[in-house]
């Protein structure tokens, strides 16, 4: 039987550059991002910045450990003080259903792949059968990068089909300090044969049949934590 995914959908080659960059976990305002980010996994997070592209503002985790390597958590969200961006902002952040769940607390919501061939990587996903959108650049403070967003501002599979990101000179981990919270394991499911053989290389699993479509392990102060998307 031929592996059922999107119509038109190819088979996938695998992109071995692709790799963990970072999660994303949305939250209502930043304040409580933090105290959720305390609560939940027992440190602080670290001062972020903003993004004048799409009026929002993050705090930042190192995760990185023996598992995978310059990965980080980014706890973003609307900034209250920041023009509307004049399109929708990243990471669904604007959808009406997000921000009714953000009411009742933080949420895991996505993940994004670091690559060193941001073009051709998206024309891979594209031929897999996938949306991702188009590449703009992207600066907060000292960083800067290339991103790929969908115009819309939604995310592919319920967040499991990654956002593309190259990266400049610096990452965001140059800068953090070992926070005590390792990742461990990212799984994925609602991804279609074609777009699991994309990222076969970047050490998440993926899973058939039901359940949320991203669960993040990770190791922490305060023990093993799931982190589950809705």
């Amino acid at each position: 039987m031929r592996p059922v995914g999107p119509p038109n959908a190819s088979q996938g080659r695998c992109v071995s550059r692709l790799r963990i960059d970072h999660l994303i976990v949305a939250a209502a305002s930043l304040e409580q991002g933090a105290h959720w980010c305390e609560s939940m996994l027992g440190v602080r997070p670290s001062p972020g910045g903003r993004h004048a592209l799409m009026g929002t503002h993050n705090r930042l985790l190192d995760l990185s450990g023996d598992r995978f390597e310059r990965v980080y958590l980014e706890i973003i969200a609307t900034d209250p003080e920041a023009p509307a961006p004049g399109r929708p902002r990243w990471f669904g952040l604007d959808e009406a259903a997000l921000q009714r769940r953000l009411a009742r607390g933080p949420q895991l919501v996505h993940w994004v792949a670091r690559t060193t061939a941001l073009d051709a990587d998206r024309q891979a996903f594209i031929d897999a059968g996938c949306s991702p959108g188009d590449a703009v650049r992207a600066t907060r403070a000292a960083l800067s990068w290339r991103i790929v967003l969908r115009g819309d501002g939604s995310l592919e599979a319920g967040g499991a089909v990654p956002t593309l990101i190259e990266w400049d000179a610096a990452h965001p981990c140059d800068g953090l300090a070992a926070s005590g919270v390792t990742l461990q394991a990212l799984t994925l499911r609602g991804l279609w044969p074609a777009a699991q053989a994309l990222i076969a290389a970047s050490g998440v699993v993926t899973l058939a049949g039901s359940g949320p479509a991203l669960r993040a392990t990770l190791a922490t102060p305060r023990g093993e934590v799931n982190l589950e998307s809705a």
